[in-house]
């Protein structure tokens, strides 16, 4: 089930409609007396992939919102000052190394060692607003897996993307609603946040950009309720990207081809490569129908 709400003023006093619950789901709070104590909001973990960011990690770091519990950056070996800068700004943040090379390895290193109810992963040079944070997490609260941003949502946007990488991401976008019968607007973005208790349903071992990809396929596959919310695309603020729009293209078609229904998943790396896998994961996922809903 994908939703592609359109998120309101003041989320918080207007909430989003819950998608369907499952059994396993608490009950919603009953009317809270004056002497009630508020709930205990869960933890959230900001999971940050970066190689060579040390002009931007302050811009990104400055504007991480209060909802976020703990900061994990991944380092790819680095030749500048990333990790220091990083430490600079943010003393109690989680400076991880990363085990092996790519994108994909670093998100999954830091998923293994995120500790929050909620993760959230984004790209480290600028691209996306930390300040969006609240929203996806907002609709986390309120009953979905699955949180992804899109820039083709009303509100959403892309000051960045080219031409011929907005046509790949069309074109690949839809493969996967033909494959899945989905209606989701955007594929390769690297902005979204989950419920850590389904890692192990993600069941991710993509190395390089492409594991935005397998996220929503996998997420799709398994049933997780999922929810589209807008988010505008900055350009890069120092530096130059590490996507290669051919090359990467290709590597996400190859995934997508090979998790495509009917055809048995590709083999998770070894263990020395730290695949994602979480022994807390649990809960029973059911297939859910498709709908759009506001707020």
């Amino acid at each position: 089930m994908t939703t592609h709400p359109t998120l309101p003023q003041g989320i918080e006093s207007q909430p989003v409609d819950h998608p369907l619950r499952r059994s396993t789901d608490p009950p919603p709070h009953p009317q809270r007396r004056a002497e009630d104590k508020a709930p205990v909001r869960p933890a959230v973990s900001l999971v940050i992939p970066a190689l060579n960011e040390a002009r931007n990690i302050p811009w990104v770091f400055e504007q991480i919102p209060d909802c976020v519990g703990e900061v994990l950056l991944i380092d790819g070996d680095s030749h500048d000052a990333t990790v220091r800068v990083a430490t600079r700004i943010l003393p109690t943040v989680r400076s991880l190394k990363q085990g092996g090379k790519g994108k994909g390895n670093a998100l999954r290193t830091g998923f293994l060692a995120a500790r929050g109810d909620y993760v959230v992963m984004m790209d480290a040079d600028g691209s996306m607003s930390p300040a969006e944070i609240p929203h996806f997490v907002h609709f986390l609260e309120n009953g979905y897996d699955f949180v992804k941003g899109s820039r083709f949502v009303e509100g959403g946007g892309s000051l960045d993307i080219t031409r011929f990488r907005k046509l790949g991401n069309h074109a690949l976008l839809a493969l996967v609603n033909r494959l899945y019968d989905a209606t989701l607007t955007d594929l390769c973005y690297g902005f979204c946040a989950f419920r850590r208790s389904f890692l192990d349903q993600l069941d991710l071992h993509a190395t390089g950009f492409e594991i935005e990809a397998e996220m929503i396929v996998h997420a799709l596959r398994s049933g997780l309720r999922i929810a589209e919310v807008p988010s505008l695309e900055l350009p890069r603020r120092n530096g130059r990207s590490n996507l290669h729009a051919i090359s990467d293209g290709r590597r996400v078609l190859r995934t997508l081809l090979s998790e495509r229904p009917g055809v048995q998943p590709a083999s998770a790396e070894p263990a020395s490569a730290q695949p994602v896998s979480a022994k807390t994961a649990s809960a029973k996922t059911l297939t859910a129908s498709r709908e759009r809903s506001t707020s």
